[in-house]
């Protein structure tokens, strides 16, 4: 997967889940149990998760990449060994 399909299905899937939320937040999916369930335990989560891969994954791919090219990781705070 190229990675601006990657970050479009991602993107996708966070805003299509974000819809339940918005319903539980304004509409009466509270009153609906099934939706209720399906946005405490499934939207919400999936939610947050794909917001911080969108978010954060530049900077995790980075250091993993640096990581790579110095062969092994090293902290840059506190004595060299």
């Amino acid at each position: 997967m190229t990675p601006w399909r990657e970050r479009d299905t991602v993107r996708l899937l966070h805003l299509v889940l974000s819809i339940p939320i918005l319903g539980f937040l304004y509409g009466p999916v509270a009153h609906i149990p099934r939706a209720a369930w399906f946005t405490r335990w499934i939207a919400v989560p999936v939610v947050v998760l794909s917001g911080l891969w969108i978010w954060l994954k530049p900077r995790i791919v980075k250091r993993l990449y640096m990581r790579d090219a110095h062969g092994s990781f090293r902290a840059t705070v506190g004595p060299q060994k």
